[in-house]
């Protein structure tokens, strides 16, 4: 593994995630935020960007899923070892929480590029001697506990991570937020250079623009829920004296702590991740300027094996620099028909392995797989049952889903109970698979496996939505509703198909996605092969030409990093 000194003097870019995938065997990531991050850093090392990563150690993970009997979803912890895949740098630093010393150790993983670059990963971890033994435990669950839990795993996330990234050396001149999890950064990045003036007012009318300067702040949830929001009073209890309330207030919001709020106003760039969520955002948050960079995936990571050998062919360098993908459409029928028979192969396997169901490769697999919650509405397509047996006595057709639902999302765990009694309804009519503990490593069966992929949120609460990137990159083909990034990627009967109608109405979505089945997807899975081996050919070279996260690294440098 590369010494950190290697890394200290170059890296002039801090990328700040609650999250991270960084491997199928690194437990630091819980779903779609971590994994672009992961992407973000893959790209990263590609591109040489001078960038170090910090994040939360997340011993235990996030969670393990596991489906029982009556199709409940059950949590179990997901522990990783830390020693196995990171070195223990002998840096420590301290922060107060509730009036207490609260002592990090980082680590550090180096991730390195197929082309040799490697990027620094530092990983907090508070679970050291020199700790209570709750407060060991601050970095140990992502996303576990109440607020209060939450509330101290961002300290160490923005108030530590600034702290270690000084006490190790690094002399960072920009810092990106992932996610207003990160956002009391900001407050140490202001308190670190205050000048010595004598009030708050005086130290806002002075250094808040230098903050603003060195600030990046993404933020990825149309969601009223997904803006992390803490009273004042749990607040000052967990904060101490490193601010004052009052003074929060003015920057963090009147009623509560605000961290989506806080980093807006303490940041110099802010960009939603679609253009259709950037406007959304901008209707959320009037007042600022927000752009839009639509998110990508590392098309290296993300192409199955054997569709990446075809590119190889026609688009040497397509790796390093994916837009060359737009010349895929050269590739031919037999080629690509034949890996994608491959990577089919491999998902009806491992459907076999998991759940015991025997998927017929000669029929089409339409896949769903995202976090389970309600705006995803992934109950859509079972919305009529006998609609669906109707369709299916006519093309049959097969299911595969997968999803966790948040430990507190209760009507997440109920829709996964609800998809399991669909399930058994259409035993005999439609053959459907509910694949457990969906994760990075078995995301890269369903997004080359599948035929179509499906996508069915609630508009506009769809900021993004990178799976459905995936699956156009080798060739599946999105059959999902006009929402995140699917607006900008969507030509109808050529990249996929659009449900576009009524969202609002449940009813009305339903049906459109049924017509959509019945009169256009199934007829041509059936009865074009070659138009739908075209419309696979279409999807790669107008998507993953664009829709990579070179592309979206690219322009977060030129644009956000060397501004």
């Amino acid at each position: 593994m590369a010494p950190l000194d290697t890394f200290i003097l170059r890296r002039r870019i801090a990328y700040f995630s609650m999250e991270i995938a960084l491997s199928p065997a690194i437990h630091t990531y819980a779903g779609g935020l971590g994994v672009l991050a992961g992407d973000v850093a893959r790209s990263c090392a590609d591109l040489d960007l001078p960038v170090v990563f910090v994040t939360l150690v997340s011993r235990s993970g996030h969670l393990r899923q596991e489906i029982d009997a009556a199709g409940r979803q059950v949590e179990h912890g997901d522990p990783w070892n830390p020693a196995e895949w990171a070195t223990p740098l002998g840096a420590m630093v301290a922060v107060e929480i509730e009036g207490r010393r609260v002592w990090l150790r980082p680590w550090l993983h180096v991730l390195t590029s197929p082309l040799g670059n490697t990027i620094p990963v530092i990983l907090l971890d508070t679970d050291v001697e020199q700790n209570a033994e709750s407060d060991r435990l601050i970095t140990d669950r992502l996303y576990g506990g109440d607020n209060a839990y939450r509330l101290k795993q961002e300290i160490v996330l923005g108030l530590g991570g600034e702290q270690m990234l000084r006490a190790l050396g690094f002399r960072i001149s920009k810092y990106h937020l992932n996610e207003g999890h990160a956002a009391l950064l900001t407050l140490a990045i202001l308190k670190y250079q205050r000048r010595r003036t004598r009030s708050w007012a005086g130290a806002l009318l002075y250094e808040v623009d230098p903050v603003r300067a060195r600030c990046i702040f993404t933020t990825h949830t149309p969601v009223e829920a997904g803006h992390d929001r803490f009273p004042y009073d749990l607040v000052e209890r967990t904060l101490g004296s490193f601010i004052e309330i009052d003074q929060l207030k003015l920057l963090a919001g009147k009623d509560e702590l605000n961290m989506t709020c806080l980093a807006l106003n303490l940041s110099g760039f802010v960009n939603g991740v679609a253009q259709r969520h950037t406007e959304t955002t901008q209707r959320m948050f009037p007042g600022y300027q927000i752009r839009a960079i639509t998110n990508g995936v590392h098309a290296a990571t993300w192409a199955h094996p054997r569709v990446a050998e075809i590119f190889q062919d026609v688009a040497p360098g397509w790796s390093h620099e994916p837009e060359i993908l737009a010349r895929a459409d050269v590739m031919s029928d037999e080629a690509i028909w034949q890996a994608h028979q491959a990577a089919k192969g491999e998902l009806v396997a491992k459907v076999a392995e998991l759940t015991g169901k025997a998927l017929d490769p000669a029929l089409p697999i339409l896949a769903f797989a995202r976090r389970m919650t309600g705006y995803k509405r992934p109950d859509l397509l079972f919305y009529d049952v006998e609609r669906l047996r109707r369709i299916a006595a006519k093309r049959p057709f097969q299911v595969v889903l997968a999803g966790k639902a948040h430990p507190k999302d209760w009507d997440g765990k109920r829709l996964i109970e609800l998809l399991h009694q669909r399930m058994r309804e259409l035993e005999g009519a439609v053959t459907v698979a509910f694949l457990p503990n969906y994760d990075f490593g078995l995301a890269r069966y369903l997004v080359s496996g599948a035929d179509i992929w499906l996508n069915t949120p609630l508009p506009p609460y769809e900021a993004s939505g990178t799976s459905g990137m995936k699956a156009g990159l080798n060739g599946v083909l999105n059959l999902s509703v006009l929402d995140g990034w699917w607006v900008e990627a969507c030509l109808e009967g050529v990249t996929g198909w659009a449900i576009g109608k009524d969202h609002e109405n449940g009813e009305h979505s339903a049906m459109e996605l049924y017509d959509k089945l019945e009169t256009i997807v199934l007829p041509l899975w059936y009865e074009d092969r070659a138009r739908w081996i075209w419309m696979m050919k279409q999807s790669i070279a107008k998507i993953g030409y664009y829709f990579n996260s070179q592309r979206m690294m690219r322009r977060y440098a030129s644009e956000a990093y060397l501004g």
